[in-house]
């Protein structure tokens, strides 16, 4: 089986919905989702921050510094992997694979 089998591509939202340098929140059954456009790649991270639970999508996305900043505390995530990029967040968000297609953003999703 590969890695495409075993995850259900869903569609987010269209391409024009989310441009490059661009951040949005959307809900994929009962997941809330923070997709961003970053140089015409886009990303999908859990819309949750892994230190406090609160909504990354809350935040500023920096297409810069490839990052997203909490509100609450100030902890930053970079976008292409979920890994912490400053305190006080020591643990990762959770991360999916997304890419364009025929003209919209697709996440995929665990099989369940």
């Amino acid at each position: 089986m590969t890695d495409g089998d075993a995850l259900d591509w869903q569609r987010a939202c269209s391409s024009a919905e989310l441009l490059p340098g661009e951040q949005r929140s959307v809900w994929l059954g009962d997941l809330a989702l923070l997709l961003v456009n970053l140089d015409g790649q886009p990303y999908a991270l859990e819309d949750r921050c892994s230190h406090e639970d609160f909504p990354l999508s809350d935040g500023t996305f920096d297409p810069a510094s490839a990052s997203i900043e909490c509100v609450l505390h100030g902890a930053r995530f970079d976008v292409r992997d979920g890994r912490p990029l400053r305190a006080p967040a020591y643990a990762p968000v959770r991360r999916f694979p997304a890419r364009l297609q025929d003209g919209a953003v697709y996440v995929g999703l665990p099989r369940a």
